[in-house]
């Protein structure tokens, strides 16, 4: 045992020396996180800290891949000791660049969460703080992973061409044809342009009608009014026909049209449409000083179309919003029907009528 000792003294104590410097940092990790986290959330109560945790974890397993490399020195032989060190320097150096790229990702998230904040306080626009933390935050990550990338001799030269500018040419040109550059591209017109901003209510299809919660580098997230969330691609939603309900005036002319029967009393039918309309308390005078003066009627009543079976009525309603003109069209559409059924207007609806084939037997002739 003394000869093992003696023969083994200084491999022995080095490595308790590291054993021992390893467990001394996962402690301090631990409760360093701990600490941060614990900050973060009396600062911040309602946000989640989850990069902190990954910070954390990240540390914990680079302290052991360094424990177990440093071990490894009591084992090789003393000619591998410049390719251990070089390992060991290279996985130092990417552990702490992707550990300051992820806090510079969220420094960047953090100060533009203030600035959307205060922001939306204020009755801004958040639009474009919001791409714009995501390109940003792109940025620190993309910006980490070419730093990272220069640990690696074979994979030098590309970090290089990439960080020059030559380099970012050749990568935009190259990835050009791509659905994600288009994607990126179609953010930026969106943001730039501003066909819509996050909380405009937009329809994209008869099926597909929404608010605009997020937009980001790759596509706009939509929330039905089923409170469904909608992802579209925005090179997709930049090919599209957007009608935007919020741009630039909100109040909308709300169309009630329906059809009446050949037999039934055109004028109580506007008259009952008319009534209707100016009695629901979602319809607001927009008529202008020189219709008043002119004696335009708060609600216009028109017959529209002849058809074929049918007569279309339209009455023209005003709203605030959009919402608001959506309920409005559905409870008209009850409160007329139910006038119309107690006054004898008839609604048409389409009749079938049935042949039926006599049997067989019948149809013989003497």
């Amino acid at each position: 045992m003394i000869n093992f000792w003696n023969t083994y003294r200084e491999s022995i104590i080095y490595g308790l020396i590291v054993v021992g410097s390893v467990l001394l940092l996962l402690v301090a990790t631990k409760y360093l996180i701990r600490w941060l986290i614990g900050k973060a959330k009396k600062k911040y109560p309602n946000d989640e800290h989850h990069r902190i945790s990954l910070v954390g974890r990240i540390l914990k397993i680079l302290w052991v891949v360094l424990g177990l490399i440093a071990l490894s020195f009591v084992f090789i032989s003393e000619d591998k000791y410049d390719i251990a060190t070089k390992n060991f320097e290279i996985i130092l150096y990417v552990g702490f660049v992707l550990i300051f790229t992820i806090i510079g990702a969220s420094i960047v998230e953090a100060l533009f969460a203030r600035t959307i904040k205060k922001t939306t306080a204020s009755g801004g626009d958040p639009t474009s703080y919001k791409f714009l933390r995501y390109l940003s935050v792109f940025g620190v990550y993309f910006i980490g992973a070419i730093l990272a990338t220069l640990a690696f001799p074979a994979l030098r030269g590309i970090a290089q061409t990439a960080l020059g500018g030559a380099g970012i040419l050749a990568l935009v040109i190259g990835v050009a044809s791509q659905e994600a550059l288009a994607n990126l591209i179609g953010g930026v017109f969106i943001i730039a342009f501003k066909p819509f901003r996050v909380g405009d209510v937009i329809k994209i299809t008869d099926d597909l009608v929404g608010t605009v919660t997020d937009i980001t580098l790759r596509h706009t997230i939509i929330r039905n009014y089923q409170n469904k969330m909608i992802v579209i691609p925005n090179a997709i939603i930049n090919k599209e026909k957007v009608t935007n309900y919020d741009l630039d005036e909100k109040k909308i002319c709300q169309w009630i049209e329906i059809g009446i029967s050949y037999d039934s009393d055109i004028d109580l039918a506007k008259k009952i449409m008319k009534e209707e309309c100016e009695a629901h308390p979602n319809l607001f005078d927009n008529r202008s000083n020189q219709d008043l003066r002119n004696g335009v009627p708060l609600v216009i009543v028109r017959v529209t179309n002849l058809g074929d079976s049918s007569i279309t009525i339209r009455a023209w309603a005003w709203a605030w919003d959009y919402a608001s003109a959506f309920v409005m069209k559905c409870e008209l559409y009850e409160s007329i029907k139910k006038r119309f059924d107690a006054e004898g207007v008839e609604i048409p609806f389409p009749h079938r009528t049935l042949v039926f084939k006599k049997d067989k037997n019948e149809l013989k002739v003497d």
